[in-house]
């Protein structure tokens, strides 16, 4: 084992938590300090996006199987949407006098620690394309740079046609501030969150998402101007990945970009000063350390050519794909005395869980699949309560069975899923327990470990840790969109006891470890709380945050 893995592991083993001792963190709300939920970037021109434009109206389907849907020119009015529909805000609510925003990707403790930026083209003329942040309080682009046309076009050739750049960053201190040491898996989470709804809202637009896996952090870094920027101090923005957004004609992008390009785009004059989130900021220097180690880049192959299973295709929803995209949210109670979910919705939200080669969003381009799902099976009609696991990964029950407890019965538990039964029982409280005591664990009609062979890191290499947290962040966002398209509604839990779970399985090694947490069931809404439009006061906010805007009339 290297150094480097030794330590990446050792971060992983000192921020798990266990009954009565928790990851270190400040061990009080210091609600002064609290981050600002928006970066934004000052002394720039900002490019209004368009947000009273149509959804797209294809159906439920229409987010995994984006070939049956109508391909839209890259302009501005297809780019708001596609950043409206991921990453913009869906609601405000409020309770008394204070008001929050909701976002479409979730996020840990509705904190966001996840930013975009995007390299996009310019208008039907042909003019200068834009480098700019997006910020989703005022749903603009912040254009710290102009890409020159034939700079525009040497990428345009190099990722295969037109499209567009979407970088995602993460701002640590932004979930440290409440989690400290153990936050840094739950900005990487939120990254995979969002990369799956990138590529649902361009599947709705008939585009593809593919990730750039061999552009490190670091050049993605300097191609940014990042290099340049004096950051508030500790509110960095870190690199996480780079992906082309197109409409996939001519094939796929290659997994990195040229060095020269690099160079080029690095050159540009970029502006722009961040604003500062916190009054003080906490180093959790063990966060910084760990992000550089695990910070390289992503080179093993994506999916094999193959479907692992044939996808379920049957629409459960009348909604259409974007009206399911704007209803998530996460649950804060579920209706334990309401009736079990039928046995059909079940097996359609696991199927959508299934890694597939030409269906969103596991079609991304990332390293194969490394995660199975721990079942807590409670409510739900037509199967036994118990303990059951989807094998994602394809024929691994040799691998898994080695590790788990011997008792297990390993029954397989549909004729078309990779499921299996290990034990049947009533498993609501020890759920609960796992899940750091949180009912909602037990009380919803399933809930569930992501559990990640970490065989991966030894043989990838340690960036492959980041990307383990972006599969479990993806598997999350699936399982919540989909839970609305039945609806129900889904909570992710990033607080369990790592080593329970561990020990409730039977895994007797480190090579198997839990990710992250999600429950599934009949939510209880909050009547106390009162839900305001997104962006009713966009306008408003455009005029007090930025000004009056220069770029009204541009080529974009």
């Amino acid at each position: 084992m290297t150094d480097t893995l030794a330590d990446v592991l050792h971060y992983h083993r000192v921020t798990k938590h266990a009954p009565g001792r928790y990851a270190r963190s400040a061990g009080i709300m210091d609600w002064e300090n609290q981050p600002n939920p928006f970066r934004l970037y000052s002394g720039v021109p900002v490019l209004p996006l368009p947000f009273d434009t149509p959804d797209p109206t294809d159906g439920h389907l229409s987010l995994y199987q984006r070939n049956r849907n109508r391909p839209r020119p890259f302009d501005l009015v297809a780019i708001g949407k596609l950043l409206e529909l991921s990453l913009g805000i869906s609601a405000w609510k409020g309770a008394g006098k204070s008001r929050w925003a909701l976002r479409m990707n979730p996020s840990s403790g509705n904190l966001h620690p996840t930013e975009a930026h995007l390299l996009i083209p310019g208008g039907p003329t042909g003019g200068e394309g834009c480098g700019g942040h997006y910020s989703p309080l005022t749903h603009v682009l912040e254009q710290r740079a102009s890409l020159p046309s034939e700079l525009w076009q040497q990428l345009r050739e190099h990722c295969g046609g037109d499209g567009l750049l979407v970088v995602l960053t993460s701002i640590h201190w932004r979930e440290s501030w409440k989690y400290g040491e153990r936050a840094l898996r739950y900005c990487l989470l939120d990254a995979g969150h969002a990369l799956a709804g990138l590529s649902f809202a361009a599947a709705l637009l008939g585009w593809r998402l593919t990730c750039l896996p061999g552009l490190a952090p670091a050049r993605i870094s300097r191609m940014l101007g990042f290099d340049r920027i004096d950051w508030p101090a500790g509110e960095t923005e870190r690199p996480d990945l780079a992906c082309w957004i197109g409409c996939g004609h001519r094939g796929t992008p290659a997994a990195d970009l040229p060095e020269a390009l690099v160079d080029r785009l690095a050159a540009l004059p970029w502006a722009g000063h961040p604003n500062r989130l916190s009054p003080a900021v906490v180093d959790w220097e063990i966060i910084a350390r760990t992000a550089d180690l695990a910070a390289g880049p992503l080179s093993a192959p994506g999916l094999p050519g193959t479907r692992y299973h044939p996808l379920m295709e049957e629409a459960v929803s009348s909604l259409s794909g974007a009206q399911i995209l704007r209803r998530r949210r996460s649950a804060t109670d579920f209706d334990h005395r309401h009736p079990a979910i039928p046995l059909a919705q079940f097996r359609l939200l696991l199927d959508k869980t299934l890694p597939r080669h030409d269906l969103a969003p596991f079609d991304a381009r990332l390293p194969p699949p490394a995660i199975d799902l721990a079942l807590f099976v409670h409510r739900v009609e037509g199967i036994a309560a118990g303990l059951y696991l989807l094998l994602r990964r394809g024929d691994e029950i040799a691998a898994m069975a080695a590790e788990m407890a011997p008792d297990f019965a390993w029954r397989k538990a549909d004729a078309q899923l990779p499921l299996f039964c290990l034990q049947c029982g009533d498993l609501r409280q020890i759920a609960s327990h796992l899940s750091c005591d949180q009912p909602i664990a037990g009380e919803s009609a399933f809930s569930l470990g992501m559990i990640a062979d970490f065989e991966t890191l030894r043989r990838e290499g340690t960036p492959a840790y980041r990307r383990l947290f972006w599969e479990a962040g993806m598997i999350g966002q699936v399982l919540y969109v989909e839970a609305e398209a039945h609806g129900l509604r889904a909570t992710g839990i990033g607080c369990f006891f790592d080593d329970e779970v561990h020990r409730v399985l039977g895994l007797r090694s480190e090579r198997f470890q839990s990710l992250y947490h999600l429950t599934v069931g009949r939510p209880v809404e909050d009547r106390r709380l009162t839900t305001l439009p997104p962006y009713a006061e966009a306008e408003r906010l455009r005029q007090r945050i930025h000004g009056r805007n220069p770029n009204e009339e541009s080529s974009h």
